[in-house]
């Protein structure tokens, strides 16, 4: 009988890179494994496609076109277009053409379980209409995450749908002993178990600079080979230039989003630990600048949106594993054996 794994978290959890890993072990286990996502996120993908439906299906040589293995597209504003085809029984019928011939079927939640409640397109509808175990991926960032987790914990096992688990991903250094010691017994606690702790690692936990610039598009100005440079943080350049340098020399590597016409600003972020410069609302910033940054090695993307539109599509950039790249792809599934109970995972989905 065939079954279903739906992995939810909210963004930048880590969920693709734990359903990578998971499905190749499935695979080297014998399993026939396909891969579904309900409702595509198209933030960033130059292609119109979502990039989770491309990785997977080259992952997992899947013979299904990516519109049919990701079939839903939604966005801050998908309401705006009459949705008149897409409903739970059409999701069904695509669902059942991609995962013919699977033995299990990993399906990639949305960036939010609520994403398309309003069609009644939510993680806890389409759980309980596809019949599958969830697990869930969590980003800790302070305890307010474990409420947060605990509540979806609640909600999914209160409508009946099966839980399998919990993961902790890409935990910082400083909230390991926490999450090892507090987080994972108050969960127990609840009656919830946990099936991981992945620590952050630092060449595979942060974005890169290249991310950021395929997600917002622009003008790149300066750094064209440095695009490489993980970005562990993002700071908006909106302040004095004596209150900005506490925050510049306290962030490492980080993302620095300032006005074009804020030159001092952009400047100051130069002469501190700066991955990439992003100068928003289209003005050109002054010659000190580029060349500045050429000096420093600092890419500098300038994009035409404000700082608010700006912050809003960053918000969606996370960790991508990118189709080919087999290092990272290698990694996922090192991971999942390293750091995840994946016994248990398979043990619960014979059931």
């Amino acid at each position: 009988m065939m079954k279903n794994l739906f992995i939810l978290g909210t963004a930048e959890s880590g969920k693709t890179a734990v359903a990578v890993g998971l499905a190749l072990k499935l695979k080297e286990l014998g399993y026939q494994v396909a891969y579904f996502k309900p409702v595509a996120n198209l933030t960033g993908a130059t292609s119109g496609q979502d990039r989770d439906a491309l990785l997977m299906k080259q992952v997992l040589e899947m013979r299904p076109d990516t519109g049919d293995i990701a079939p839903y597209k939604a966005g801050p504003s998908y309401l705006s277009t009459y949705r008149h085809n897409e409903t739970i029984e059409q999701l069904i019928a695509t669902y059942e053409k991609v995962a013919a011939g699977a033995d299990i079927v990993v399906i990639g939640g949305a960036s939010d379980p609520s994403i398309m409640s309003t069609l009644g397109l939510d993680a806890v509808t389409l759980a309980r209409r596809l019949g599958a175990a969830t697990l869930f991926i969590i980003k800790i960032k302070n305890d307010y995450s474990l409420d947060q987790t605990v509540f979806l914990n609640n909600h999914f096992s209160g409508r009946d749908i099966p839980v399998i688990g919990n993961i902790f991903n890409n935990v910082p250094r400083p909230l390991l002993a926490k999450t090892e010691g507090i987080y994972r017994q108050r969960l127990l606690e609840r009656g919830y178990r946990t099936l991981g702790i992945i620590p952050a690692k630092h060449d595979f936990a942060y974005p890169t600079v290249a991310e950021y610039y395929d997600t917002l598009g622009g003008e790149l100005l300066a750094g064209e080979d440095k695009l490489d440079r993980p970005v562990e943080d993002l700071i908006i350049g909106a302040m004095t230039i004596e209150s900005a340098l506490g925050y510049l020399r306290r962030s490492p590597n980080k993302a620095f989003i300032t006005g074009g016409d804020r030159a001092e600003l952009a400047l100051a972020a130069l002469e501190t630990s700066t991955s990439v410069i992003i100068l928003t609302g289209g003005l050109y910033p002054d010659v000190k600048v580029i060349a500045k940054a050429a000096e420093k090695g600092v890419p500098v993307i300038l994009v035409h949106y404000d700082t608010y539109a700006t912050m809003e599509k960053l918000a969606e950039v996370a960790k991508n594993i990118r189709p080919g790249d087999k290092q990272a792809i290698d990694a996922a599934k090192e991971t999942i054996e390293k750091h995840v109970n994946w016994e248990y995972i398979v043990d619960q989905l014979k059931k």
